[in-house]
């Protein structure tokens, strides 16, 4: 059922809301010691949103066509010698 379909569907961007908010704090309380690998938080965070902007997309298409889906970054251990991707 369509509707239940959408239920489902906004339930998991409020999810995906929740773990923004639970990464941005972590962010903002990660230990600041030079360690050789962290958690790269900026990755995530960007991931989550284009998680929630194509769910959202497909709660409210704005065109009849869908658009291309843009590929997740993932790997979110980063050698702190590196800067992170933007």
């Amino acid at each position: 059922d369509d509707s239940n379909e959408k239920k489902h569907l906004a339930a998991a961007v409020r999810q995906l809301d929740l773990l923004d908010r639970l990464a941005r704090q972590s962010a903002a309380t990660a230990s600041q010691e030079r360690t050789r690998y962290h958690f790269d938080y900026t990755r995530l965070t960007a991931d989550l949103q284009r998680m929630r902007t194509g769910i959202n997309d497909y709660l409210t298409p704005q065109r009849a066509q869908p658009r291309d889906p843009t590929t997740l970054q993932g790997e979110y251990r980063q050698d702190s010698g590196q800067e992170a991707p933007k």
